[in-house]
């Protein structure tokens, strides 16, 4: 076997930090995040693949009091909480016109208009993409050090009015970012097992 084409593979150790023994966290240290870790996270994650390279996640990184206070209204009463003692919470959000960047992203000069006249494939693209986007996030977020509270729970009209109010983008979840408290974790829940989930053709 050609050595030279053997990729690397990840440590027992990185994978345990990106997967087996990464946890929803509920609750965080005062530890600040800093401009340089969500710049960080942001130049890890959107390297992940996208239809046509479309890259229709937009992110608001709610950090101030003040942005709080403007999200607050738009959650559930436990995520209230979460927020408020989160050092900061990305808003993952998609654009509806994400096509119109197309020229500048695909190499196929005929991309946007796979997507411009349709609006049904427009949304469905848009939330596609920005979804496995959003799961790119979760995990460079933990691959630069930080823990992820990720979270429904909201009223998504209420949050594209305060945050999005032209229309354009529109929230997909949201996603607590800091250094989680592990005491305040509950046992680990039960994941379906290759045999429960999957079939080989």
């Amino acid at each position: 076997m050609n050595e030279a084409a053997v990729k690397p593979r990840l440590s027992d150790a990185q994978l345990d930090l990106l997967f087996r023994k990464a946890r929803s966290f509920m609750d965080f240290t005062p530890q600040p995040v800093t401009d340089g870790e969500l710049r960080a996270l942001y130049d890890l994650a959107k390297w992940g693949p996208t239809t046509a390279n479309c890259q229709p996640q937009r992110i608001v990184f709610v950090r101030s009091e003040e942005a709080k206070a403007r999200l607050a209204p738009a959650l559930s009463s436990q995520n209230k909480k979460k927020v408020a003692g989160a050092p900061v919470t990305a808003i993952l959000a998609y654009d509806m016109r994400f096509f119109e960047h197309l020229p500048r992203l695909f190499h196929n000069p005929n991309a946007r208009s796979w997507y411009e006249t349709t609006p049904e494939a427009i949304r469905t693209t848009a939330l596609r993409n920005a979804s496995l986007q959003g799961a790119y996030f979760i995990l460079a977020a933990r691959a630069v050090g930080l823990d992820c509270g990720p979270m429904s729970g909201f009223k998504n009209d209420a949050v594209d009015a305060e945050f999005f109010p032209d229309g354009r983008f529109k929230s997909n979840f949201l996603c607590c970012l800091g250094h989680g408290d592990p005491a305040t974790l509950p046992p680990l829940d039960y994941r379906f097992a290759f045999d429960e989930a999957c079939q080989v053709l």
